[in-house]
């Protein structure tokens, strides 16, 4: 089951859910949308290993926007940092982002209950298109949990993703390789 508009204000109200910056304007009747943060990430290598840790290159979006082109991964970032103690949350594309031949995630649409962070954007394009910082970028929807959560990923020993940032993050799957 999706939480509604009115249903989202009022796990905000309880806590439940936590958007950072929240503006109601952005509030669908069962999504919130959220935006694409001046902060982007280019792997430095052309040939990634999962078994490494592959570096990344962060840089801003100028003013003037930015070229996205096809033949390479960009690593974006919301502008909102999100809570979710109680729902599980995903992140879609909207529709007009997609009409624009723009991906927002390549696999990782789902976060976790638990889940507490800015939500990195996995970018590819199809053809060239130029992006701004602060344009609405995807939609949040939350769904209902069925039955009690034994372990929160905010509690996780082993998430790889539970440090707060404002920056993109790189793939942590080296991690799983080690010892």
């Amino acid at each position: 089951m999706i939480l509604s508009d009115k249903k989202i204000l009022e796990e905000m109200k309880l806590g439940n859910i936590v958007i950072t910056p929240f503006d109601r304007k952005f509030l669908g009747s069962n999504s919130y949308d959220v935006h694409l943060g001046k902060d982007l990430a280019l792997y430095e290598d052309e040939i990634l290993d999962a078994k490494v840790h592959n570096k990344v290159r962060h840089f801003e979006i100028p003013k003037e926007g930015l070229i996205l082109v096809p033949s390479k991964l960009y690593l974006g970032v919301t502008e909102e940092y999100t809570e979710s103690h109680a729902h599980v949350p995903f992140l879609e594309g909207k529709s007009s982002i997609g009409r624009l031949g723009i991906d927002i995630h390549a696999t990782a649409g789902k976060g976790d209950v638990g889940f507490c962070n800015t939500w990195t954007l996995e970018i590819s394009v199809r053809q060239p298109v130029r992006v701004y910082a602060g344009m609405p970028i995807g939609q949040l929807i939350y769904f209902v949990v069925e039955g009690e959560v034994e372990t929160l990923y905010n509690k996780k020993k082993n998430a790889k993703y539970n440090q707060r940032t404002i920056k993109p993050v790189e793939s942590m799957m080296w991690k799983n390789f080690k010892k």
